[in-house]
């Protein structure tokens, strides 16, 4: 992850931050260059504290209801005669210091809404997303590519992402089938696109974007091919099966071995042979000779 500060529009200081690119499988397939006028904010704390507020004071339901003395069943007739008892005058059995009675300032069904500005509200989304940002949490997805809803497939694109924690998908409403795969991953959160929210953002430890939901004018770059060094070419032979050795005949052994010994044999017998002959011719010429002389 790099960054870059520049200014905005406003003069306000942002910075371009830099995330990876992945596919639904996980592989890194290049980066992106987020826009800073979303993704390059100063945090604001105050202001995410009075958003995040208003946002959940507006989750409450406020359906909380208590019966008043006058809502309580019973109490209309007076317990007892005015004087001559001893006892402090009462009025009814259903007042509030009476158990069974009524709830004195009691809540009653009310809304818990707080009025946020629409600026404030859109500057803290920005904040958030810068603080995840700047934390290196932010994750782009090219698109989701799962042939049919499977909680594996949604499993290994988290480990080979890298994603640990509570995890934030913003997806589109197109994406049925990645909402359906990460549907039973208890850290997992789902969010359309056009409902995040600041609170959504602040509550998880990783934020998975798609090229589709990401806001702003993103750069994208993809990544260049791997190179095959020579290391990982002795890997692959190394895990690769090993080739069988082909079958070696004899008869050609044979035949190299058994040409060549009868060319040395014969060839020597032949020589000793011919010295044989010469030998003989010469001692009978030598017996001729000395035939003649002694005649």
């Amino acid at each position: 992850m790099s960054t870059v500060t520049e200014r905005d529009r406003g003069g306000v200081e942002t910075r371009a931050v830099t995330v990876e690119r992945r596919s639904s499988s996980g592989e890194l397939v290049g980066t992106v260059e987020l826009d800073g006028a979303f993704f390059g904010h100063p945090v604001n704390v105050p202001l995410l504290h009075q958003v995040v507020t208003a946002q959940l004071a507006a989750r409450r339901s406020g359906t909380q209801s208590t019966r008043t003395r006058a809502e309580v069943r019973g109490g209309s007739a007076k317990p007892y005669r005015q004087k001559g008892t001893g006892n402090a005058r009462q009025g009814s059995i259903r007042a509030p210091h009476y158990s069974g009675g009524g709830i004195a300032l009691g809540p009653k069904p009310r809304s818990y809404a707080q009025r946020t500005p629409r600026k404030m509200v859109q500057q803290a989304l920005r904040c958030a997303l810068s603080d995840r940002a700047g934390a290196g949490k932010v994750l782009v997805v090219d698109r989701w590519a799962f042939e049919a809803p499977k909680t594996k497939d949604a499993v290994r694109f988290l480990s080979a992402a890298g994603c640990s924690g509570t995890v934030l998908l913003v997806l589109s409403r197109s994406d049925e089938i990645a909402a359906r795969s990460f549907a039973n991953l208890p850290h997992v959160m789902s969010v359309p696109g056009d409902q995040l929210s600041a609170y959504d953002v602040l509550v998880a430890d990783h934020v998975v974007f798609t090229d589709e939901t990401l806001p702003g004018e993103a750069v994208r770059t993809d990544a260049p091919p791997a190179k095959v060094t020579a290391a990982k070419v002795t890997a692959a032979k190394a895990t690769s099966p090993a080739k069988k050795a082909p079958a070696v005949t004899t008869a050609p052994a044979a035949e190299e071995t058994t040409a060549p010994a009868a060319e040395e044999t014969t060839a020597p017998a032949a020589e000793e042979t011919t010295a044989a002959e010469a030998a003989d011719a010469t001692g009978e010429d030598s017996v001729a000779a000395t035939d003649e002389e002694s005649k």
